[in-house]
């Protein structure tokens, strides 16, 4: 059993773009500018774009934080997308979601400018992933796909399993590894809440992809000798052996899973180091206009 170490590889990609960005400063190319809107006081949410922020500082971006309480209404939040995709210095910006109720999700991700979205959470870029076009690639996918690639993990011909169905992980996730090429060139099955015999499913997969949201679901017995198994999952459940009394808890059932597998991600310090770096990795992108121009 091999552990992919997602904290390892993202501080590799970290140094590797931040050498990138030196490059092209040098050689008289803009810095790269990312912008984060965070509405609300969400603890997750806060902590994630702290640590954007820091991650653009290592390798050499400009970062702006938009930070607004969970008052606001829509029109006023589809008014700071109106004007960050006006502003011709940032290349790409985040709105942090989830946002609260009274916005709709939808209407803000479609408002967002494509060649800004950095997420690749807007429809244009979802369905230029679909049909194979260069996109920015959601980060979450993204990072399973580079953690696939550094650990030269076969993929070609292998029956995937992903377990979920969101818009941010399973779908393109499904989509992607059933692309040609590599990593892809999987027969891939996605599994949800309502699928029957989920077991027999899982048993058959050389690669499993657990993005269900729900803590130790796969266990053992739904795993075969030698398998991939990647685990997105991170619930916080209650815990005695910590000072927070929290704990992030994935998918899977680490401890009775593990020595079945070939090569399996930690929770933490497995897929969530990565969703950082693939939003840097974006975001550089859209600086050199490699995407859209």
């Amino acid at each position: 059993m091999e552990l992919i170490d997602g904290k390892k590889i993202s501080a590799e990609m970290k140094d590797e773009i931040a050498l990138k960005v030196q490059e092209h400063i040098k050689s008289g190319g803009k810095q790269p500018h990312l912008a984060a809107v965070l509405v609300g006081n969400d603890g997750g949410s806060e902590t994630y774009v702290a640590h954007k922020v820091k991650a653009c500082e290592y390798v050499g971006y400009k970062s702006t934080l938009i930070k607004r309480e969970d008052t606001i209404t829509e029109a006023e939040l589809l008014q700071i997308v109106h004007d960050l995709n006006q502003n011709e210095d940032i290349d790409g910006f985040i709105v942090q979601l989830p946002l609260p109720k009274h916005i709709s999700e939808q209407k803000v991700i479609e408002a967002i400018d494509f060649r800004k979205d950095v997420d690749g959470f807007h429809p244009v870029n979802v369905g230029r992933m679909i049909i194979g076009l260069p996109s920015y690639v959601s980060a979450t996918p993204f990072g399973i796909l580079e953690l696939i690639r550094r650990y030269k993990i076969e993929t070609s011909g292998k029956n995937c399993v992903v377990i979920g169905r969101s818009n941010i992980v399973g779908k393109p996730m499904a989509n992607l590894l059933s692309q040609k090429g590599y990593p892809g060139d999987c027969t891939v099955t996605v599994c949800h809440s309502r699928t029957k015999n989920i077991k027999e499913i899982c048993v058959n997969a050389d690669i499993i992809i657990a993005a269900m949201g729900s803590p130790d679901f796969v266990t053992a017995e739904m795993v075969k000798e030698g398998a991939v198994v990647i685990d997105v999952g991170t619930t916080r459940v209650p815990s005695t052996e910590t000072k927070s009394g929290f704990k992030l808890k994935g998918d899977v059932k680490f401890d009775e899973v593990a020595s079945k597998c070939s090569f399996i991600t930690p929770v933490p310090g497995g897929v969530g180091p990565m969703t950082i770096v693939s939003l840097l990795h974006n975001t550089f992108l859209a600086t050199l206009g490699e995407i859209y121009g």
